[in-house]
């Protein structure tokens, strides 16, 4: 268990500081509590309290923050504004049947295309001849960093932002997934492989698709810029706090 300590110095700085990595039984939440008293009895600290929402931490009756709450009233708990911001995107997301299949079809897309080193070499070598006919049609410009080359991310529901990336991988690599899958659709290994990738290219041709892509990507691209803000390291909770309302106020979240 990685343990980082975050306070406020005599000038009204706040610091944070990577205590260490301490070797913890299991994840329970009894087990945690008794690591992280041992590691603020050995630095004679006072013990305050931020994690994620995962159960074995917030739980109301034996998560840790109930344990710790139980010996000391004064602890407070903060959820981490960041992962609350992924968690509820994605809950609201999944509640529209829309969008819901949106976010299904796109972890096809993902799967299908990055299902074997040869269809990710496909991809590559799909998008190196499209930025090298774009340079030399003077579409695209040169220079250090630019086109660089770039894959399919994978989306994980507690992944900070991994959402946008792979939308925005998706639209950055639109006609080289299409190559791709058209592809499969003729030559894959198997009926299922041949089946999925028909069902892809035929759901991607839909005014649902677009217009749910472009419309996740506006709402994303919002919420994104808001996440690292809140990751910040010198970010304060009243200033976090209030970045959340102005966001509210403009029907972001």
């Amino acid at each position: 268990m990685a343990i980082v300590l975050r306070y406020v110095d005599n000038r009204g700085v706040v610091k944070e500081i990577f205590n260490g990595v301490v070797h913890v039984n299991d994840a329970s939440s009894l087990d945690l509590k008794a690591t992280i008293d041992d590691v603020f009895t050995y630095n004679s600290l006072s013990l305050g309290q931020g994690y994620d929402g995962a159960s074995n931490m917030r739980g109301a009756f034996n998560g840790l923050k109930a344990l710790i709450l139980q010996e000391n009233y004064s602890a407070h708990y903060v959820h981490c504004f960041a992962h609350q911001l992924q968690l509820v995107i994605v809950g609201v997301a999944k509640k529209h049947d829309g969008v819901d299949n949106f976010f299904e079809q796109l972890s096809l897309v993902v799967n299908v295309v990055g299902g074997s080193r040869k269809r990710q070499d496909m991809l590559r070598e799909s998008q190196r001849e499209r930025v090298q006919l774009s340079i030399g049609n003077g579409e695209l410009e040169t220079g250090r960093g630019l086109n660089q080359e770039s894959s399919l991310i994978r989306a994980r529901d507690t992944r900070w932002g991994s959402h946008f990336k792979t939308i925005t991988s998706l639209m950055n690599l639109f006609p080289e997934v299409h190559h791709v899958l058209a592809y499969v659709e003729e030559e894959g290994s198997s009926l299922s492989n041949r089946n999925q990738a028909f069902g892809i290219l035929k759901y991607s041709k839909t005014l649902d698709f677009v217009f749910y892509l472009h419309l996740m990507y506006k709402i994303l691209h919002f919420t994104d810029v808001l996440s690292k803000h809140l990751l910040k390291r010198d970010q304060d909770i009243l200033e976090a706090d209030g970045r959340i309302e102005v966001f509210e106020r403009h029907g972001v979240c």
